[in-house]
Formats: C-alpha cells, structure tokens, sequence
C-alpha cells in the first residue's frame, strides 16, 4: 500500500509538471503567447490527475483508519498488560505475606518440639525414679521377709515375738514412706502427662493449616497421640487446655470421684463450670436436702449442679465463684469471689475469703460467708436465723445467713411479679442490686480456676 502510493504520487507530480510549465522571466514573445494555450493540460488530463488525487486522499484515510484501529488494539493490549502485571505484583506480595507467616508458624512449631523433647526427657527420667524406687523398695521387703523368717526359726520366746513386731512396725512406716513417696512420684508423672497432651493438642491444631507431609515423624506422633483415648479432665477448665472452645455439655472427672455431666461455658481465657442457671421457671427448686446434694435439672436448661459434684471440682481450692444476674429490663449485674467449699461433714460450708473492699454487690453474699456459711434446705436448717428455717420462710436451698441479703435458688415469677410483699421475697434476690423485694429474670453460676477471668 505504501509503495502503490508514492508511485501515484511521483505520477501526478510529473503530469502537473508537464501540463503547467513555468514562464520565463522577462516577458514572452508574441508568437510565445499563442502556442502558450496549446501548451496547457487537456481537460481529460486534468480530470484523470483529479481522479487520482481523490484515490489518493481516499487511500490515505483508510490507511489513517486502519493504522487508528491498530493503534487502539495495541492501546488494549497494553493495558491488559498493565492489568496483569499489577495482578502478578500483588499475587507476589500476598504469597510473600503467606510465606512469612508460615516460616513464623514453623518457627513457633519448632519452639513447641523443642519443649515437647523437653518434657518428653524429663517424663523419662521420673519414669525410671519411680522404677528405681519400686525396685529397692521390692528389695527391701525381700530382705525384710527373709530376715523374719530367720528370727522365726531361731527364736520362739514372747519377747523375740515383741522385737519382731516392732521391727515390722518400722519397716511398714518406712514402707508406707515408700508408697507416698512413688505417689507424689506419679502425681508428678500425670501432671507431665497432662502438659504433653495439652502440648500435642495445640500443636496438631496448628499443624493442620500447614498441611505437612504425612511421612513426617512428628505429625505421625501427633497422630498416634490423637487416637489414644485420654483421662478425663478434671474440670471444663482443663477441657479448654485440651483444646475444646466450644460451650456445651461435656463428661468430666475430678480426682478421687465418679464421672458426671456438666455444661462448660468456653470463653477466650478459659472454661467455666456452670454450676446452676434459672432463666425461665421451668424447674422447681424447692428440693429437700438429698436433692440439693446430687443435684437436679436439665444441663441445657435450668439446673442444679449438686453439692456434692460441686465440692468435687473445687474441694482442693484456688477457685473462684462467678455470678451472673439479669432484671426484667435486661440490664445485667456480675458478682466474682474467690471460694472454698467444704464437703458433708461441713454441710457443704460456702467460706468466701476475707476482703477489705467488698464491693456493694460482693457483700450480699461475701461478707456473710468469710466465716463459713453451711447450706439450708427446708428439711435440714443450718442458717444463723434463729427459730426460723430460712429455706422453708423463703424458698430453695441457699447458703443463708440471716434470710434477707440473698437467694438465687428462690421460687422463679414471671413478670409482672405478685402484688404482695410476702410472696415477692420468696423469689430470686439480690439485695444489693435491685432490692430485696424484686424478683430476678435469671441468673447463672460458675466456677473456674482463680488465675483466669470470666470476660
């Protein structure tokens, strides 16, 4: 297309050149002027460099066309690339951001191998103390049996049979020194073993994102450790250490007990052992003593935990007591209190420890209980009221001193609450929050270790 166009362009310059000669400077001669007009383009010459020159401008535009449609392909083009190159830079940067964050991940995992080798070392070598242990202690008896048995065969008087004795006194005293002495070994053992599963739980959890290769020695551990059925923990708690975060009903088994229920409420620093929850009157709690020792209600609904299950979990002390309170108008009040309960013997005695700066809302309950308050039902009247069963005046079981400062296991009314006075002190109370006579929308109680906070 270029080369056809200059081609035209010389031929219409020459033909201009040939038809419209140049004059000469100084004049023409007279017989000049006449063949001057012959001398002129014909008509058909003219119109033919006409014609060309209209190919020529058209020629022209659509080549200005088509270079303008290349020019905006090549425009496109570009800024498709644009697009993808910017695209590319921020994959590039995210997958650096990824990169980062699991080379932190591995950094941290191999921080936790590290202390799980520890601990692995140290479990080993109490293992083989409490071998050791059990071997001289099996020596010793051997020694001590056939030494007896010498002084058998060789005396028979009373007073060799008083020596004997006495040295089996002290023999069994050292034996029972022994014993003791392998059991702290093995509490020791268990609490190690409770930190490893706690450790290989927190590492499978972040192991999982990783996606590591499944011939790796340390996820293959993990694995193993995962389908070996674990003690139960002994509150919800050491639940959470294990891994759970989910509020729910779980089995538990405090040291020295039975398996039960509870409902554990999982929070961001821990889990909380629900211990009673009312919200709707769908349980009577006007229970007789049996009751309120063992408990009674729906883990999923309103419930009593049980006295009894109670001192289980926090017979050993260091917890704290946590109370939460909704009025009918939703507005909402939390008491906490460092606890201890004792067991039947104390009639399960409620002991709050002594503080200074009770709030207004600790002292309904706290400055009554710093030296003890044992538990009162309508058949078994322990409160500090006299001639009067505070349980049976009121309703429910509590922890009652004088039967006006608290009750959260009252009788349940629905709002609008009754008319007369006496009937609404029967019902859920806190005196220091909304009175004595207002009868409560719910509340829940829990426990927990003291060295976390309910949030």
């Amino acid at each position: 297309m270029t080369s056809s166009l200059s081609a035209l362009t010389v031929c219409l310059m020459l033909l201009l050149a040939s038809g419209f000669p140049l004059e000469r400077r100084g004049g023409a001669h007279p017989a000049a002027a006449k063949d001057k007009r012959a001398q002129y383009a014909a008509r058909d010459d003219v119109n033919i460099i006409a014609h060309g020159l209209l190919q020529l401008g058209q020629s022209l535009k659509e080549h200005v066309d088509k270079t303008k449609v290349q020019m905006r392909d090549v425009f496109t083009k570009l800024k498709v690339f644009n697009r993808s190159t910017a695209e590319l830079g921020r994959q590039s940067q995210r997958l650096q951001e990824q990169g980062e964050t699991l080379r932190a991940r591995a950094l941290e995992m191999e921080q936790r191998e590290a202390q799980l080798l520890n601990i692995t070392a140290e479990l080993k070598e109490t293992a083989e103390d409490i071998q050791q242990e059990r071997r001289t202690m099996s020596e010793r008896l051997s020694r001590l049996e056939q030494r007896v048995d010498r002084m058998l065969q060789g005396h028979r008087n009373s007073t060799d049979a008083g020596n004997i004795q006495l040295l089996l006194q002290a023999q069994n005293r050292r034996i029972d020194d022994l014993v003791e002495h392998i059991r702290l070994q093995q509490d020791k053992l268990d609490k190690q073993n409770m930190r490893i599963r706690t450790l290989q739980a927190q590492l499978s959890n972040q192991q999982a994102p990783l996606q590591s290769s499944t011939d790796d020695p340390l996820q293959s551990s993990v694995e193993e450790q995962r389908d070996t059925p674990l003690d139960m923990a002994a509150d919800c708690h050491e639940l959470f250490l294990r891994g759970e975060t989910t509020s729910g009903v779980y089995t538990i088994q405090p040291e020295n007990s039975e398996p039960f229920n509870v409902f554990c409420d999982m929070v961001a620093d821990g889990g909380w052992t629900v211990i009673q929850r009312r919200h709707d009157g769908s349980v009577d709690f006007d229970q007789l003593w049996e009751a309120y020792v063992k408990g009674f209600g729906s883990l999923n609904g309103e419930f009593w935990l049980g006295l009894e299950n109670i001192y289980t979990v926090a017979k050993d002390g260091g917890y704290i007591l946590n109370i939460e309170l909704s009025d009918w108008e939703d507005n909402k009040a939390s008491v906490q209190l460092p606890f201890e309960l004792g067991g039947l013997e104390t009639n399960y005695s409620l002991l709050i420890q002594q503080s200074d700066t009770f709030s207004t809302l600790q002292s309904s309950l706290g400055a009554d209980a710093v030296l003890g308050l044992p538990f009162t039902t309508r058949d078994w009247d322990n409160d500090h009221k006299v001639n009067i069963n505070c349980a049976k005046h009121l309703s429910g079981g509590w922890w009652f001193s004088n039967c006006g400062r608290s009750n959260l296991n009252g009788r349940y009314f629905q709002s609008p609450p009754p008319k007369q006075r006496h009937q609404r002190k029967q019902g859920i109370f806190w005196k220091t929050w909304r009175g004595r006579y207002y009868p409560l929308k719910s509340s829940i109680m829990m426990i927990a270790p003291a060295a976390i906070k309910k949030s």
